[in-house]
């Protein structure tokens, strides 16, 4: 295999590896720049999907909108992992930045919901390298034991993303014209100067020195990939719509199956160069991480995506209202992330970190089992709070583990499998607990009326607004469909209640099972080995390495063997290169 360097080894190139913390911070700007983008359309689309869906008139095909964005970002994200582990970070990030530009300008132009999921399919490919390249990058330029603190900001960007967005959103939907444009046309159109302003700090501050090692590139690999995700994202989320147990259903599962059993069979081929060397798998540390990231994402999204259900339609609140109210979980996130990455910068360890924050992820989720109707929203609040510590102390540290397992040339991949999974981990979660939420909803809505209905406030009530009880019979016929809710503001609170109560009874039993499936991840995590920090970033690495082999080709000595990387025997300033990925 044969190396094609930018520059030469012990150059000018190699020694600008070392940055100071305000290039650092330089950087992280046009980082965090592009990760807004990605982080707000996925809050923005939160409370204008359903304004859109209506404009467009497929309110019945907005779930495609949504399923072709996830399929592109998931199936595109070790793409980006493994081919700026090849050519360059700086490229991709801003090509992912450039096609995320385009796809929110066709989304703009939508003129009716099968252009929009068409649309939202390119915007996909653009947000698949936002964030794992972002990550990555920070892993070339910081040293591990460093790079806790600077990926803090990151969640920082995640927390602004989440508060603003709905407010946006619910801004835009709300607007007949905004500038003759249509009101909602303005959630895509806002990316816009956004994406323009990241492109141009990106090309001014990020430039990375870098060795271009020559690959085959997978793709045979790719195309399996494809072939077993697509079939299984789109039952994940059209399956509850179809029947888990239609035909089209199971012709989703064998065409994913036979997919993914080819990707094994492409990656085994291609050993080192594969899309996802299955040697990586075989680092505790990765495998590990693999595993925790897929529960961690089926957890969070599977979990918390009840929450803002539960605010709207069991405490009344407006999807903005409801926006604001998940503050505090934002506050627990951001304060649990710097908390982490302050602590490992001063001790150098990580372990504890992930431990601790799937602890308070368990307690939470047993907390949120608990609350139903009446629960004060104080209370709901202060548990978002620990739920928001814990994802904040598990999801960087774990990043932080990964890529200082790794060698150096393979931060990318490495970095995007972690996101890989757990992207796959929350369309899982997202796709079996609704699903749960559903199947459940009719029987508690039913209890919950019967016992109302024995009641003479509820009877008085009824009296009192005959109108009202046709409104009842087709709620609780429906079961609870999600998809009109508004009766509910339309109802006395006497009437409205029992319905509110089934719907929270309905939302415990979520809560249930994303506690069992965090314990699991609880157990998993204690697996995690805990390797001593490198003090040196992956740049630093890469150049000594380079440097190394350039004076040992120059002596005409054969460049020594780093030997095979094991967990546990990595000295803290010496993360040598195994040999297979030279």
């Amino acid at each position: 295999m044969s190396n094609t360097s930018t520059a030469p080894a012990g150059g000018p190139a190699a020694r600008s590896a070392d940055f100071t913390h305000r290039q650092i911070l330089t950087v992280l700007v046009g980082l965090m720049m592009g990760m807004f983008l990605a982080a707000l359309d996925q809050t923005i689309m939160a409370t204008a999907t359903r304004t859109i869906a209506d404009d467009l008139n497929g309110f019945d095909l907005q779930a495609w909108a949504t399923t072709a964005f996830l399929i592109t970002s998931t199936i595109s994200t070790p793409l980006y992992g493994k081919l700026s582990d090849i050519y360059g970070r700086r490229p991709f990030f801003l090509f992912a930045i450039g096609i995320f530009i385009v796809g929110s300008m066709l989304c703009g132009l939508s003129e009716n919901m099968y252009q929009l999921a068409a649309f939202r399919a390119i915007q996909g490919i653009g947000a698949g390298g936002l964030m794992s390249l972002a990550l990555a990058i920070i892993g070339d330029i910081v040293p591990p034991r460093e790079r806790a603190k600077y990926q803090g900001f990151f969640l920082a960007v995640f927390g602004t993303a989440s508060v603003i967005g709905p407010i946006l959103g619910g801004f835009f939907a709300g607007a007949d014209k905004i500038l003759w444009i249509d009101g909602w046309r303005w959630v895509f159109y806002l990316n816009v100067p956004i994406g323009v302003a990241a492109m141009i700090v990106v090309a001014k501050v990020l430039h990375l020195p870098h060795t271009r090692v020559s690959h085959r590139i997978d793709w045979p690999g790719a195309l399996a990939l494809i072939t077993g995700l697509v079939p299984l994202l789109i039952v994940a989320e059209q399956g509850r719509t179809w029947g888990w147990d239609s035909g089209r259903a199971i012709l989703c599962y064998a065409i994913g199956v036979i997919g993914l059993v080819a990707f094994i069979f492409a990656e085994r081929a291609y050993k080192e160069e594969a899309l996802l060397p299955l040697r990586l798998f075989g680092n505790r540390t990765v495998a590990v991480s693999s595993i925790s990231s897929t529960i961690l994402g089926m957890a969070m999204f599977g979990g918390l995506m009840t929450v803002p259900l539960y605010l709207q339609i069991v405490k009344g609140s407006s999807a903005t209202a409801a926006g604001l109210q998940m503050i505090p979980f934002v506050f627990g996130i951001m304060s649990g992330s710097i908390l982490a990455g302050q602590l490992i910068s001063r001790t150098g360890r990580y372990r504890i970190f992930p431990i601790i924050g799937s602890m308070l992820m368990v307690v939470a989720l047993g907390l949120f089992a608990t609350i139903d109707a009446d629960t004060p929203l104080w209370r709901t609040m202060l548990i978002m709070v620990v739920m928001g510590l814990g994802l904040g102390g598990n999801m960087q540290p774990m990043i932080t583990a990964v890529q200082n397992a790794v060698s150096p040339r393979e931060i990318g991949v490495a970095t995007s499998s972690v996101a890989f999974f757990r992207s796959m981990g929350g369309t899982l979660g997202t796709a079996v607990f609704l699903s749960v939420l559903f199947n459940v909803l009719p029987g508690k809505i039913g209890t919950s009326f019967q016992s109302a209905q024995a009641t003479p406030e509820f009877q008085r009530a009824l009296a009192e607004n005959p109108s009202a009880a046709q409104t009842l019979q087709q709620a609780t016929s429906g079961g609870g469909d999600l998809g009109d809710t508004s009766f509910l503001s339309r109802l006395p609170e006497v009437l409205a209640h029992p319905f509110k109560v089934g719907f929270a009874d309905g939302i415990q039993v979520v809560f249930l099972m994303a506690l069992a499936v965090m314990i699991i991840g609880l157990v998993v995590v204690f697996f995690l080995p805990e390797i001593p920090l490198a003090q040196r970033s992956a740049q630093q690495q890469r150049a000594d390495a380079d440097e190394a082999e350039a004076a040992a080709a120059a002596t005409e000595t054969p460049a020594s063997s780093g030997g095979a990387h094991e967990d546990g025997q990595q000295a803290p300033d010496t993360h040598h290169e195994p040999e297979h990925a030279k």
